[in-house]
């Protein structure tokens, strides 16, 4: 697939669409450790029943913004979607992609509206709202995976044939998928945990964490930082494998990469921890874990292309 003015162009929006989604996540995070989500009360699409509320409470003003820059964000991946279509050949991966992306795009938004309509926002706490938190996060992460791939395969990366991997390396990647899905799952049900029931010092928030008088959400927050560590660890060790395995200079790039993220990930997560998660700390966490993902969702890219007959893009 060469790559031509029109080609570039959609390349560079897509990237950008992707970095702007990457915005609306973070203003999410801000919304919900501000406890804003219930800014607009029980509804959706309407606040408070009006198309743009009046006289409205800081919260307020913060919820209505990230709906609307949510809006924004919808509109874009469909441009996209539609801009993969003019772009590019019926049998063209671009479209499937981007296919991909709307898709997530759409539950995303069902799942905001699911969180509003259903009043599990704010200080809330219901037996669903850590399931609605963990289904968001992956949602998320499939979203930005689709968004990173439409962007690296219409530069001109070539079709991602998983059959061309040998499933050694199949099963690594896929334990790999699974420990990102399962950390963040985790780290939602911890950020969650944090902002319900706040400690006004570490040796608290410890002493919480292992009381069994406390609530199961609290004693689950401890394992986080274990399952981080591991699957930090395990992502250095195989991005290495696989830049050794391929031999290729994208795939050892993105290894590096890879490698520098987790790092500071994991230091980053420690000082979140050491200063009981203020929000800016938790913007800068999730910060982190998208782009390890992102790099690792690269990685991999580059990597199923460098086991084909030609070297990749």
């Amino acid at each position: 697939m060469p790559a031509d003015s029109k080609t570039t162009a959609f390349t560079r929006f897509a990237w950008a669409a992707l970095l702007f989604n990457i915005v609306v996540i973070l203003w999410g995070v801000f919304l919900r450790a501000s406890k804003s989500g219930d800014g607009c009360g029980q509804h959706w699409l309407t606040c408070h029943g009006e198309v743009i509320p009046s006289a409205p409470e800081l919260k307020t003003i913060i919820e209505f913004s990230h709906r609307l820059t949510s809006g924004i964000a919808f509109l874009i991946v469909l441009v996209l979607l539609i801009w993969a279509f003019k772009a590019f050949g019926r049998r063209c991966a671009v479209r499937k992609l981007a296919i991909g992306a709307f898709v997530f795009i759409v539950t995303e938004a069902l799942v905001g509206a699911g969180l509003v309509l259903t009043g599990n926002t704010a200080e809330t706490l219901t037996s669903a709202r850590p399931f609605w938190a963990v289904g968001h996060l992956i949602n998320t992460f499939i979203l930005l995976a689709f968004l990173s791939l439409t962007a690296w395969v219409s530069r001109g990366g070539r079709r991602l044939d998983l059959a061309a991997v040998p499933t050694k390396y199949a099963v690594l990647m896929t334990v790999a998928v699974l420990g990102i899905l399962f950390v963040g799952a985790s780290g939602s049900i911890a950020a969650l945990s944090s902002m319900l029931f706040p400690s006004v010092s570490l040796a608290e928030g410890i002493g919480k964490d292992f009381s069994e008088t406390s609530n199961v959400l609290l004693r689950l927050r401890v394992g986080h930082p274990i399952l981080s560590i591991l699957a930090g660890v395990y992502l250095i060790l195989l991005g290495g494998w696989l830049a050794s395995a391929s031999g290729d200079g994208a795939v050892k790039r993105w290894s590096n990469i890879l490698s520098i993220l987790v790092f500071c990930q994991l230091a980053f997560g420690a000082a979140t921890l050491l200063t009981l998660a203020p929000i800016l700390m938790q913007v800068g966490h999730l910060l982190l874990a998208d782009l390890v993902w992102i790099a690792f969702v690269l990685l991999s890219a580059n990597f199923l292309t460098s086991q084909q007959s030609e070297p990749p893009a």
